[in-house]
C-alpha cells in the first residue's frame, strides 16, 4: 500500500476502530522515535477526537490513517512498512492482554484459524460496538494456508504485521505472498501462508 493509496482512502466511507489500537500505536511512536514525535502527530493531524484516547471507546478509522501519514512524513518511512511494524508489536501486546486467546494453540496457522469464529466473537462481547475485519481461512496443507482479508478500512499492511508477529509469538517463520484488491466498499487481501519452525 502506497502513501499516496492510504491518503486517498480518508475520504472513503469506512467504520470505526477500537481505542486500544490507537493507544498502542501512540505508545509504540513514543518507544521507537519520541514524545515529541507522538504528540505532533498528534497536533498537527487535527483530529476530531484531539487525539486523547482510550482503550475503550471506539474512533473513526480516517484518524489512524491521519496519524500514520503523518508520521510517514516526518520519519521518512513508507506508510505500509510503518503499519506492518506497529501489527507485529501490536500482537505481542495482545498476547500480553489477552493471553486466552493462546491458550491450548501450538502454531502460527493453528492461531490464525481461531481468528474469525473464536476471537472475534470474544472481542464482540468485550466490546459490543467493534468493527473488526473478516479473516477467513483455508487450510492447504499442515504447514500452507490461504487467509482473505476482508475490510471497510485499508489496514490489509496492518493484517501482515500482526501475522508475522503470530508467527513471532509461537517461534515460527512465515513466507508470505499478498494480493489486494477492493470489492465495493470492502479492502481485500488475499495472503498465501507458508509456515515452518525457525
Amino acid at each position: 500500500m502506497t502513501l499516496k493509496f492510504v491518503s486517498s482512502c480518508a475520504i472513503q466511507k469506512g467504520g470505526s476502530v477500537k481505542g486500544i489500537v490507537f493507544t498502542e500505536f501512540i505508545e509504540l511512536v513514543e518507544e521507537i522515535f519520541s514524545p515529541e514525535i507522538a504528540d505532533a502527530i498528534i497536533e498537527e493531524s487535527d483530529l476530531a477526537s484531539g487525539g486523547a484516547y482510550t482503550s475503550v471507546l471506539s474512533y473513526d478509522h480516517n484518524e489512524m490513517i491521519k496519524l500514520v501519514t503523518l508520521l510517514s512524513e516526518k520519519t521518512k518511512i513508507p506508510v505500509c512498512n510503518l503499519l506492518k511494524t506497529y501489527g507485529r508489536r501490536l500482537c505481542a501486546r495482545f498476547a500480553i492482554l489477552y493471553p486466552d486467546f493462546f491458550t491450548g494453540v501450538s502454531s502460527t496457522l493453528d492461531f490464525l484459524e481461531t481468528v474469525e469464529n473464536h476471537i472475534h466473537v470474544e472481542v464482540r462481547k468485550l466490546y459490543v460496538d467493534a468493527e473488526v475485519p473478516s479473516f477467513q481461512t483455508e487450510r492447504v496443507s499442515g504447514e500452507v494456508m490461504n487467509m482473505l482479508y476482508s475490510s471497510l478500512r485499508p489496514f490489509a499492511d496492518l493484517a501482515e504485521g500482526l501475522i508475522i508477529g503470530t508467527a513471532d509469538h509461537f517461534g515460527e517463520k512465515i513466507d508470505l505472498e499478498r494480493e489486494d484488491w477492493v470489492d465495493g466498499d470492502r479492502y481485500c487481501a488475499r495472503f498465501s501462508l507458508n509456515c515452518r519452525k525457525e
